[in-house]
């Protein structure tokens, strides 16, 4: 599938990995109808920051993707979807599951109701990582088990399963892609490489983190976009679940002490009992096999992880970018 000129909706458009999606695809020359969550203050997230140049191509949808009449409508006459809508935050769904449930579920379950209705072409829901929980395996293959740790994971991999039961059941366009560890500019600051670097260019000598001995597999924030428009365009990804990840892994610690490197300072940690997952819900290693996504899609990493690390930091060492952060608290 060719994506130059089709009309694309992107939920969830307003965040992270969202907002770097839609400046892709406009750059695609692509007709982008992004959804963002409705509030009073009429506030588009991170799109309120992109450039003049690719707001004037957006055409904004305010909504909530939990209503299934505003998200029929938000998909309206569109081709392809991009469901990246989904409350992520591990610790707020110890605190607040059912949330995660209407959102990550029953969210899904509405976009894939319109999109059978309506007769979308495609629709590449957004998993995550965490539903295969501490690997059994690595490389982490596709197949492996799903054992999700938390009431977020679960929610996803309820939303995954979803998806897939449309395809079985009704021959769904859709697909599945599974970032493992997405990062760069505009991630929020409950992740753990905001994390360390607001609060080293805050100036703090103890950074404050959880548990510093799980591994993750970190993918650059461009790496990830390329992955989602890959499997849009590729003819053999309907009714399959594709990693997107680096196939490496380094330890929180690791990282911290490479970031410092990078930033060229020093700083002890501190490990605050709060900001640690339950020990039975962490998941204590993720590494991703990648090779599907290489021999579906022909995608490949462009990004190193010193090089995106190297583009992070400086996008955050922007007094106006950091004005967004509150490295003093922990955000849930």
């Amino acid at each position: 599938m060719n994506l130059s000129d089709k009309r694309i909706l992107v939920t969830g458009a307003g965040g992270f990995i969202g907002s770097h999606l839609v400046e892709a695809l406009v750059n695609k020359s692509c007709k982008v109808r992004a959804f963002v969550h409705y509030n009073s203050f009429n506030s588009w997230g991170w799109l309120d920051h992109v450039s003049r140049n690719i707001k004037d191509c957006i055409e904004i949808f305010a909504g909530d993707i939990r209503d299934p009449y505003g998200v029929r409508k938000a998909m309206k006459d569109i081709e392809v979807v991009f469901h990246l809508a989904a409350l992520i935050g591990i610790p707020y769904s110890y605190h607040s599951p059912e949330s995660y449930v209407d959102t990550n579920i029953k969210g899904t379950l509405n976009i894939l109701q319109a999109g059978r209705e309506l007769g979308v072409q495609k629709i590449i829901h957004t998993s995550t990582s965490e539903v295969y929980g501490t690997a059994q395996f690595v490389p982490i293959k596709e197949e492996h088990p799903i054992n999700p740790q938390s009431p977020y994971s679960a929610t996803k991999a309820g939303a995954d399963f979803i998806a897939l039961s449309f395809y079985r059941s009704f021959s769904s366009p859709v697909t599945i892609i599974r970032p493992f560890n997405t990062y760069g500019p505009r991630q929020s600051a409950r992740a753990i490489i905001p994390t360390i670097i607001t609060q080293i260019v805050f100036g703090k000598k103890r950074i404050k983190l959880g548990h510093i001995y799980p591994t993750r597999d970190l993918t650059y924030v461009k790496d990830t976009v390329q992955g989602f428009i890959n499997i849009a365009e590729s003819d053999n990804s309907l009714g399959r679940v594709i990693n997107i990840g680096s196939n490496s892994e380094i330890s929180i610690e690791d990282l911290s002490n490479l970031i410092a490197k990078l930033m060229n300072v020093k700083f002890d940690i501190k490990v605050e009992k709060e900001r640690k997952r339950p020990e039975s819900s962490e998941v204590k290693r993720l590494m991703a096999d990648n090779s599907k996504a290489k021999e579906l899609l022909g995608w490949s990493l462009k990004y190193t992880l010193e090089e995106g690390l190297k583009e992070t930091i400086e996008w955050f060492r922007s007094t106006d970018n950091l004005s967004f952060y509150k490295p003093d608290i922990y955000n849930i």
